[in-house]
């Protein structure tokens, strides 16, 4: 492998791993700090990017230049409803029954693939960025010269999410009463504090960031059924990595991730899906926690 194959391979990886950190701190927010197993978080990552194409497909064939902003934030939107909506409705009286909300929430995922076919059908669709956005990048190492400007967004766009996601959990009251929840739920509910409306605007931030990562991962490549499975394992890889309701450990395990996929794609194509699972395994033997999760 040249030098060049090498750092296009490394860039591929971090960029990756970027979408891979949006839909799997999602999932991080709700399954590693609110305890809540939800097997349909790759249901909301398909809800968010289906629910942004019906609104995108309009505004792009009219020309108009906001469809991609307009589409990205009703994919959120919808994530965020169907993510309200699943808390009230099925997980929040089941609180500590993980193998029911294992079970209910597999079923609901099942449901849901079944309605977005339905409706939608089995063709892929896919997102245009805006035309900033549509162009490459001089990056001079990488080959050819030029790297796509998309993928480089995405990366920037995961960087932010992360330093908001640290910020409302290490610098806000919000952030204080999640991380006391954690500890000791029976206390904080004792404290007066409304333990299933705070789970529920959790739940709801989590499925946006869901909904997010459902449009832009739909803007880097075409999406369409399988993609919800795809997602969710992934996101599981990535908090087993990284460690249960660490958000820096999330970061970590997704970039881990992404590396080890795009260098399996690029050495051993047939296989690659090995070196994620022998990450997965390394860590689990050395760290049963996480790379930067606390011991349970």
């Amino acid at each position: 492998m040249s030098l060049e194959m090498f750092l296009t391979v490394a860039l591929n990886g971090l960029t990756v791993g970027a979408l891979y950190f949006i839909v799997a701190s999602g999932f991080s927010l709700t399954f590693g700090l609110m305890r809540t197993v939800n097997m349909a978080h790759g249901s909301l990552y398909l809800i968010g990017a289906y629910a942004g194409i019906t609104v995108y497909n309009p505004l792009y064939d009219a020309g108009m230049s906001y469809a991609w902003v307009v589409g990205m934030g009703a994919g959120i939107l919808a994530a965020a409803v169907a993510g309200v909506l699943l808390q009230w409705v099925f997980l929040g009286w089941m609180q500590g029954q993980e193998m029911r909300q294992t079970l209910v929430t597999i079923g609901l995922s099942i449901i849901a693939a079944d309605q977005i076919l339905a409706v939608f059908g089995g063709d892929s669709q896919q997102f245009f960025p805006p035309d900033i956005l549509f162009t490459s990048t001089p990056l001079p190492g990488v080959q050819g010269g030029k790297y796509p400007t998309f993928r480089l967004f995405q990366a920037v766009l995961a960087i932010g999410v992360a330093l908001a996601l640290w910020l409302l959990l290490q610098r806000t009251r919000l952030g204080a009463v999640i991380r006391a929840g954690v500890d000791d739920r029976a206390m904080l509910t004792a404290c007066g504090v409304n333990v299933p409306l705070v789970a529920i605007a959790v739940f709801a931030l989590g499925a946006a960031l869901a909904g997010l990562g459902g449009v832009v991962g739909g803007t880097a490549q075409p999406f369409g059924q399988g993609k919800d499975v795809q997602f969710l394992l992934t996101s599981l890889v990535v908090v087993i990595v990284g460690g249960l309701g660490s958000i820096s450990g999330t970061a970590l395990g997704a970039v881990l991730v992404g590396l080890a996929e795009q260098f399996g794609q690029a050495l051993i194509p047939t296989y690659s899906v090995i070196l994620t699972l022998l990450l997965m395994v390394g860590v689990l033997a050395v760290r049963p926690q996480g790379l930067l999760g606390r011991k349970l």
